[in-house]
């Protein structure tokens, strides 16, 4: 447990960003689900619209900190290729 008044802060700090992080991630999954849904729905504008969504939502969670800029580019690149294959 913490002792010193410096650790007891990090801790609190820790506790509150985690909280925050999780929300995002969160948020972020929330936005892939509902690309899911509407690329397996078969409309390709909405499977496009939720693409261009679920993109921004991701690529603000890489400068936020919470996904590695390596993983959200690679989950964007994948997301792309499946929109690109609905198109056909």
């Amino acid at each position: 447990m913490a002792n010193t008044p410096g650790s007891k802060k990090a801790v609190r700090k820790i506790a509150r960003r985690t909280e925050v992080n999780t929300a995002r991630r969160s948020r972020v999954r929330t936005f892939l689900r509902k690309f899911d849904e509407a690329l397996s729905g078969g409309d390709a504008a909405a499977a496009k619209d939720a693409f261009v969504k679920a993109q921004s939502e991701l690529m603000r969670a890489v400068t936020k900190g919470v996904v590695h800029k390596n993983t959200g580019s690679r989950k964007v690149s994948r997301l792309s290729k499946r929109v690109a294959k609905i198109g056909k």
